[in-house]
Order: C-alpha cells, then structure tokens, then sequence
C-alpha cells in the first residue's frame, strides 16, 4: 500500500535540481536516495515533510500519516541541552509532561550509553551528536522516517550501531535515507533512487547492484541516441542524393520524397534522447613527485601514548615502503589519531622517537577536520598565498576544482564540507608530495568524489597511510593492513575481520 505518492515534482534553483520525478513509497520500503552533493537530495525530503514547495508537480500523503525527518544540522541552541533533554525536547510540551518515558526508551533503543545521557551535546563528538538527531526524529514514533545523511561523523561503530538499529525497526516503517556511504547504503537499503536533473532512475535493488544497472541502463541509453543520430543521418544523406536527382530529372514526386525524409529525420532526431551526463563537481587529481627511496618511513618499536604519557601501544618495527597504501584500522580511542600525528611531525621534522622518514619525503596531509584550511581566507587567496604562481593559473586550477568565479572570493568557512574537501585535495596536488597522510580523506566527499580519490590513489600508484570509517574506500584503496589490537601495531591479511568484530561490539 502507498503512503506517499510523488507525481512529476521538479525543483529550480539556480538550475533544475530534479525534475518530472515520479516515485512511490509504501510500507516495508528502504530507499536510498544518490546524488552529488548539492544536487537535491535534502530538498527533496523537505518536500516530502512539505517544509519545501516544489517548482511543479504533487506529493499526497495517505491521511493521518505522520513523518520524521531528520535533518544533517543541530537546531540552534540544542547543544546546550544534554543528551536527554534534546530528545525530550522533540515531544510536545503535554507529551514531555505525561510520557517523558518516551525518550528513555528511545535512548535504550539506540543504545546510547548512560554517562552520555546527562552530558550537554556540545561536550559531545560530532558522531553522537549525529545519533541524538536521530534520536528526537524516533522519540515521536513517526510513520515514516527520512534520514539525512545519518552517518556523517560517525565511526565503524557507530555505522554498525545505525545499521543494526534500523534493522531493529518495523519491517513496515518505510525509510527513506541519502547517504555517500556506499557500504552503509548496501547494509540497509532495498531500493535506490538516482536523483538527476532528467529522468531520476528508480531501481528495486541495494546501491551496488542498482549502480551496475544504472551503468547498464546509461549505456544502451548512449547506444540508442548513437542509432537514433545514425538512422538520422542516413535518412538526411538519402534526402541530399534524392534532392539532386529530383532537380536534374524536374520529378515532383522526388522532391516530395525528399522532404518526407527530411521530416523523418526530424522527428528522429527530436525524439532521441542523448544519454545521461552527469554535472562533475569538479576534478579531484593527486600528484606523486616519486622517489628513489624504496623505504619512506621506518618504524622502530616506537611507543604510541596519551598526552599523559600512558602508552597506547607499541609499533614494533614497521617499514613503510614506496608503493603501500597502508590502512590504520582499530576501534576509537586505540591510537590511531596519535600514531597520524607522530608520523606527520616526523615528517615534517620535529624528531619523534623511533620514527625515521627517507630525507627525501615530501608529506602531503589532510585532516578529516580541515583544518589546514583557514575559515577566513578565500580559495583564490588560499592557492595564490601558498604555491608560486599567477593569478590567472589560480584561477583556472580552481575552476577545474569546481570554483565558479564567486566561489573563489568566498571566504573557505562559507563553503560546503564538500566544496571544503575539493579544495583541500587541490592543496594536497599542488603540494607535490611523494606521500600522502590522510586522516578519513572521504568525510565530505560525496560517492563521485570518494571513486574519484580512489582511482588518484590507485592510479598514481601513491604511497600513503590513512585512516578511514569508509569500508568501500578501504577496500578499494588499501594494499597492506595494519591493525592496532591489544597495545600493538601487526598487520593483517585484509579488513573484513576487523568490520566483523566491529559490527558485533555495536
């Protein structure tokens, strides 16, 4: 049965985000919403709640149905309340008042731990902030849920954590999620949504398998418009021989065959639709300036500790070679920022005790935080300030990052998280290093730029250490493992072990 009926809904902006979309969402749907980051997905579920009004088109909802949606911010002011009095605070005031019971379940069905509970939100880290949004949406007891990006921020187990709950929930509650996390989206989904300019693709299938026939589908989608311009041609080649005839012989009956065949191609040519070609967000390239050195970094049993000296675990001897692509898996709180740290400031030269780099490295680092860009500068300051070059170089390497002239002159803390990470990557290329330290590089990226990072990665065949929450990203990345378990640092065949026990510690 449907509860939600959308019929030819469009939304222009600046540009048309989506439009003509038809889709249907009834009991027991989990549909995963795709697109670029700022290519509609949010607006589309203000639609849904009727918080935003469409350009065209219709949504009707069964009577009575109730809707929850969870949006990617904090309301203002909520973070100074705690855990619990942020949930509560999504009830009525009578509701607060007669069944504040409602939040305590809700805490316990999403297993928020208790020492959190009575903790103010902003003393907490983005991921659990990110599970109290989720919590004042559910607290309701909504008939449907629209989840917007609800693993932003959050770590391996937190992910799990999402992923068990909403399997928890009523096999009839429709879901209705965006998300660039392709693994998260696998766990979860049954349905996909491609949202796109034209033509929105539906399929009835997780991300991964929809994504291989969306590609399918796009590709006869190219070879019918390819036919259609070639039967069009031909019948256009045909007109231009019969015309010439017709002009030398005087036959009216070729002339008036010339221009039915015209018209024929015509038609042809207005009918055929040229396949899908999706807007880039801007390119994402990686640079490997190279090395003689075939050792980059070497680990000496090197000790890893808290900024009160207690040791977190030990490296044992570790080398990092040319050509690695080194994962650092653990669970939070192991060391794993620590070790990123240390690695850098050996780099980088402020001699870290048993951390010996090649002289000939060159670092290129990224924080998931940023925070190697300033909020106050702008993009064209920030390239022109720190790399060698003219204004009009600056310029064309930051539109091919997807800065429009007015982006460039927009100070970096007005800018998207996404925009944000593009720029980020531009300043790691320009950098050149010939090793890259990456500190969950994915966070902001939507799935173009994540596959785009991935194939920069591979391709360059660069040499790196990251940390990543991503498991597509690291699956797709990673050559060598290594995995901080009991105090020390050993290296492991592949992944999968650890996402394993990760998913059964939530």
């Amino acid at each position: 049965m449907s509860l939600i009926n959308i019929r030819a809904l469009g939304v222009t902006l600046s540009t048309d985000l989506f439009a003509n979309l038809n889709l249907s969402i009834a009991a027991g749907d989990r549909i995963g919403l795709v697109a670029a980051n700022g290519r509609g997905k949010s607006t589309l579920l203000k639609c849904i709640t009727g918080a935003f009004e469409p350009t065209t088109g219709e949504i009707t909802r069964a009577r009575g149905l109730t809707v929850g949606h969870m949006e990617q911010n904090l309301p203002a002011g909520l973070e100074r309340l705690t855990f619990r009095e942020a949930v509560l605070d999504a009830l009525s005031p009578e509701q607060q008042e007669s069944e504040s019971w409602r939040a305590d379940v809700t805490l316990e069905e999403l297993e928020v731990p208790e020492v959190l509970r009575e903790r103010p939100l902003a003393a907490l880290s983005g991921g659990w902030q990110r599970i109290a949004l989720v919590a004042r949406v559910r607290v309701g007891e909504p008939d449907v849920l629209l989840l917007d990006e609800p693993t932003n921020h959050l770590d391996l187990e937190k992910i799990a954590r999402m992923e068990n709950w909403l399997a928890t929930l009523p096999r009839d509650m429709p879901v209705v999620l965006s998300s660039h996390d392709r693994a998260f989206l696998d766990a979860v989904t049954n349905r996909t949504l491609f949202l796109r300019p034209e033509r929105s693709q539906l399929f009835a299938l997780p991300y991964s398998r929809a994504r291989v026939a969306l590609d399918e589908a796009d590709a006869a989608e190219e070879r019918r418009f390819e036919k259609d311009m070639k039967t069009a041609q031909q019948l256009r080649q045909q007109a231009a021989k019969l015309n010439n005839i017709g002009i030398n012989s005087g036959s009216d009956l070729l002339v008036v065959k010339t221009k039915q065949l015209k018209a024929r191609a015509e038609r042809i040519e207005e009918a055929a639709k040229p396949a899908h070609l999706e807007r880039s967000a801007g390119a994402i390239r990686l640079a490997n300036r190279g090395t003689h050195a075939k050792v980059l970094v070497t680990l000496e049993d090197s000790a890893v500790d808290t900024p009160d000296g207690t040791l977190l675990f030990r490296t044992g001897q570790k080398f990092i070679c040319q050509g690695d692509r080194i994962v650092l898996l653990g669970l939070n709180g192991t060391g794993k920022t620590r070790l990123v740290r240390r690695l850098r400031q050996a780099i980088e030269g402020a001699g870290e005790p048993g951390i010996r780099p090649t002289p000939s490295l060159v670092l290129g680092y990224g924080d998931q935080a940023l925070s190697d860009l300033s909020d106050g500068e702008t993009p064209h300051g920030t390239i022109i300030h720190r790399f060698d070059m003219g204004d009009q170089r600056a310029r064309s390497l930051l539109a091919g990052a997807g800065f429009s002239v007015e982006m460039q002159g927009r100070p970096v803390g007005q800018l998207s998280g996404g925009q944000k990470a593009r720029l980020g990557m531009l300043v790691l290329r320009l950098a050149n290093p010939n090793f890259y330290l990456l500190d969950e590089p994915t966070n902001h990226l939507d799935i173009e730029g994540q596959e785009a990072l991935e194939r920069e990665l591979t391709v360059q065949e660069a040499s790196c250490l990251f940390v990543s929450h991503d498991r597509a990203f690291v699956r797709a990345v990673a050559n060598r493992f290594w995995l901080i378990e009991k105090r020390r640092l050993i290296e492991v065949d592949g992944p999968e072990d650890f996402f394993a026990e990760t998913a059964m510690l939530a």
